[in-house]
Parts: C-alpha cells; sequence; structure tokens
C-alpha cells in the first residue's frame, strides 16, 4: 500500500521534485534555478531510495503530476513516470499541478477556498478554483479573463505574481500568498487522501494535460 511505500514526482514547473513515503517517514529531494532533463530526476529517485535503504521494486504507486506547466517539464515527468512504472508494473496515480498547488494551499493556509493562477506565458495564466477540496474551472486564459469571485478566496501560485494587479481586479481576491509551491511531498499526501475516498492507481500509461493544445502539437512537429 502507498501508506508503506510510495512515490510522487513532480517536474512541471520551475521545481523538480521527488519524495519516497516509506513506512511513514518521508524523504525528499529538490532541484532549482537549474535546466532540468531527466537525468537529473532519476539522480534524485536514486538519492531518495539510497537514504531510505528501499529499491524501486518495492514502491507501490508512483504519483506524478500531468501538468499543466512547462511542456519540457510536463514531458519529461510522464517520460520518468512512464519508465520507472513499466520496468516494475507499478501503477500510477496522476494529478494536476492546479490541484496539487490548490490541496497543498488549502492544508497550509486552513482554506476551504482557493483560486490557483499558474504563470502560462504568452500573456496568460493556468486557472482553477480549489474549494472544499474539489477542483473546478479548470482553463488556460488571460489574467482579464479569471472568474469573479470575492475576497473569501485566497490567491496562490506563480501566476499572481506576474500578474497581480489584473487579478485582483477581475477576482476580487486581496488576500494573495506566493510562498505556496508545488511540492512532490505535498503528492503523497493528496494520492493518500484520494485513497482514502476509494480512486486507486492504474497501470496504464501516465497521460499529460497540457492546456495550451496548439503549444504543444506545434512542438511536437
Amino acid at each position: 500500500m502507498v501508506e508503506d511505500r510510495g512515490q510522487a514526482i513532480d517536474t512541471c514547473t520551475e521545481i523538480a521534485s521527488v519524495t519516497l513515503l516509506n513506512s511513514g517517514e518521508s524523504y525528499s529531494r529538490e532541484l532549482f534555478g537549474i535546466e532540468k532533463t531527466s537525468g537529473h530526476v532519476l539522480k534524485l529517485c536514486d538519492e531518495v531510495f539510497k537514504e531510505s535503504q528501499t529499491k524501486l521494486k518495492d514502491v507501490d504507486l508512483i504519483s506524478y503530476s500531468r501538468g499543466p506547466g512547462s511542456f519540457t517539464g510536463v514531458r519529461m515527468c510522464i517520460g520518468v513516470v512512464q519508465g520507472l512504472s513499466l520496468s516494475m508494473e507499478i501503477p500510477t496515480m496522476g494529478f494536476t499541478t492546479l490541484e496539487l498547488v490548490g490541496f497543498g494551499a488549502s492544508q497550509l493556509l486552513k482554506s476551504k477556498k482557493i483560486a490557483v493562477a499558474l504563470d502560462a506565458r504568452m500573456g496568460e495564466v493556468y486557472w482553477a478554483t480549489y474549494v472544499n477540496g474539489s477542483i473546478d474551472n479548470v482553463k488556460i486564459c488571460r489574467p482579464e479573463e479569471v472568474n469573479d469571485l470575492d475576497s473569501s478566496f485566497v490567491g496562490v501560485g506563480s501566476g499572481w505574481k506576474v500578474y497581480s494587479e489584473k487579478l485582483k481586479l477581475v477576482s476580487k481576491i486581496n488576500d494573495i500568498d506566493l510562498s505556496i509551491k508545488p511540492k512532490s511531498s505535498v503528492l503523497i499526501e493528496l494520492s493518500l487522501e484520494a485513497i482514502k475516498v476509494g480512486l486507486e492507481g492504474a497501470l496504464e500509461l501516465p497521460q499529460p494535460i497540457y492546456l495550451r493544445n496548439n503549444v504543444a502539437k506545434k512542438s511536437l512537429k
């Protein structure tokens, strides 16, 4: 069971992180500020396995971020997870980056209403609301096109740093916390919550979420 040994991987944004849960003990590594490669991520995996004195074959579930995020980061995460999963037939469970940030913010800030805005570049944000444990209003849009909410929400994510004034004006949110980052350690917690409500890992190939499909298609040519 993942409660015994679960692994989590996220490389979809500027931070690459890997966490291993082993019999209640959590081991994590993060990489920030350099151009990530799959080799860097696999090295992080090796480090947490070594520290926890476990091996990949001992892992019961791999949780991962599906995106959206940088195209390269999302593709890297999916590729690494596919390789690890297929090599040992380990079930996987994917979550959107927006859900990961929303869940993490709700736990840390003790708030039931979260508005996530991640910088999508090109003058746009990846947007979603996370209310009472449910993700909604997921889209990519210009800051002027986000939902009209109210001051009971807390705004989190990199988009609030880049487009703060525009987002505040349209959403009517004043309380902003820029400290919340996507982390693999939170992915572990998110997967445990999902299992509690009956969700299970799957042996199907991990699938990405880009939202900006036209960019993904161009990049594959």
